[in-house]
């Protein structure tokens, strides 16, 4: 019965978690350009690209249920030419995302019988920068690691008689995604029961919350230095019935791959420091040039309807989220403070704002806050369950999430606008 560790983590922000789930559920259950067995897998290949289990066991079940071949679980050799020809992008993308250009566009769309429609790859850049962010939330929340009593919250195995985060509220049961494919996104959702939902996430989160500070006073009064996983002088093991797990169908065969190396080509391509001194900086991405709000927004929605909206709303409703308490603890008002960190996080892919002074990043951000932001963002398979808990140790909880979900959304939009403008260039 209990809520799975996404949904359980973004519930400390119940109104971004409201428009995540209408995102999500739009991304990978609503009509759109791709087969729903597709958009699973691509999925899955874009979770693969920083070992991320958690992820790619919860798509691996859904790519199933949705009707997919389980041939394809066998590896990207086993997938049709068109889809595997995705693997190109999808690896610069997760990576290095300034990296590219109209000419990986035109290979997709121009190859004859395994072309891809512009629709369609819009669909599918969405699906991989939604999954490689998402990638990153999971990591820095520690969703992918084992939790103890006082923690984030024991997880139990998923099955398929549990909801996974794209189906909380929004009942998608195979028997729903065979027959009503072709209903309306405000029909589909079932926004009241929803609603109901985040509301009763809310609760938890903050009992949760109360749990986590009684236990830190008491770890407080204690004494200091207490070695990790050692509280009140008793070892928490790890429990086998919690944590991560593969995933099983009914009759306990196990369907999650244990090997993502199948997943993915050349596994040693990694993030690399876009600013390195002894380069040429005119690939600089200016927001001044190609923005969201003035191209992407368009563009995307154009090709792949309403999904503009959807990532628009979501976008915004990080920005407007409270975050008061952690601008005051570094003497700032809350939007400087969110601005910093969104970018810092920006700044890491090349893309400039004219109008921000960089030398405030230095001032807002801690060195062990820009420390765990760069490896969460960038490579946050090297996350450790530590970091989570040793940054910023006088906050909150719901705090910690926030940053998360900056993060989150930061480097969605990031990913987006490279890819949106490579596109749009080769339309002109």
């Amino acid at each position: 019965g209990r809520l799975e560790a996404v949904t359980q983590q973004m519930g400390y922000h119940p109104q971004y978690l409201d428009s995540f789930l209408k995102t999500q559920h739009y991304l990978m259950h609503m009509d759109g350009p791709l087969p729903f067995d597709c958009r699973h897998y691509i999925a899955i290949m874009a979770a693969a690209r920083h070992q991320c289990r958690y992820l790619v066991n919860l798509h691996v079940l859904q790519f199933l249920r949705a009707g997919g071949d389980p041939q394809w679980l066998r590896g990207l050799d086993f997938i049709p030419p068109k889809l595997r020809n995705l693997n190109e992008i999808n690896k610069i993308l997760a990576h290095r995302p300034w990296l590219i250009t109209k000419e990986h566009i035109e290979k997709l769309l121009k190859i004859s019988e395994w072309s891809w429609s512009l629709a369609e790859l819009v669909h599918a850049v969405v699906l991989l920068a939604h999954c490689h962010a998402l990638a990153s939330f999971v990591f820095g929340c520690g969703c992918e690691q084992d939790e103890g009593p006082g923690g984030r919250g024991s997880l139990k195995p998923l099955s398929p008689g549990n909801q996974c985060f794209c189906e909380v509220g929004n009942g998608c049961s195979q028997e729903l995604l065979r027959i009503n494919r072709k209903r309306s996104l405000d029909s589909c959702m079932e926004l009241e029961s929803l609603r109901e939902c985040v509301q009763r996430i809310h609760v938890e989160t903050e009992g949760r919350e109360e749990m986590r500070l009684l236990q830190q006073d008491r770890e407080e009064g204690e004494g200091q230095g207490v070695e990790v996983g050692v509280q009140d002088g008793t070892e928490h093991r790890s429990d086998p019935s919690v944590g991560l797990f593969p995933l099983t169908d009914t009759d306990g065969e196990v369907t999650g791959a244990t090997n993502l190396a199948c997943y993915m080509q050349d596994p040693d391509f990694g993030y690399q420091d876009f600013a390195r001194r002894d380069e040429d900086q005119t690939q600089v991405f200016r927001v001044q040039d190609y923005s969201w709000e003035d191209h992407g927004f368009s563009l995307v929605n154009r090709l792949y309807s309403d999904i503009g909206h959807l990532l628009d709303e979501k976008f915004r409703m990080v920005d407007g989220l409270q975050s008061s308490a952690m601008a005051k603890r570094q003497g700032c008002e809350p939007s400087v403070f969110k601005r910093g960190i969104w970018n810092y996080i920006h700044c890491m892919f090349g893309i400039r704002y004219d109008d921000y002074d960089y030398a405030e990043v230095n001032q807002l951000l801690e060195r062990m806050l820009k420390v765990y932001i760069k490896t969460v963002t960038c490579y946050p398979e090297k996350t450790n369950s530590e970091m989570f808990d040793r940054f910023w140790k006088q906050f909150k909880h719901s705090e910690k999430v926030h940053v998360n979900l900056l993060i989150l959304e930061a480097r969605m939009q990031a990913e987006l606008l490279y890819a949106l403008q490579a596109i749009t260039q080769y339309m002109i």
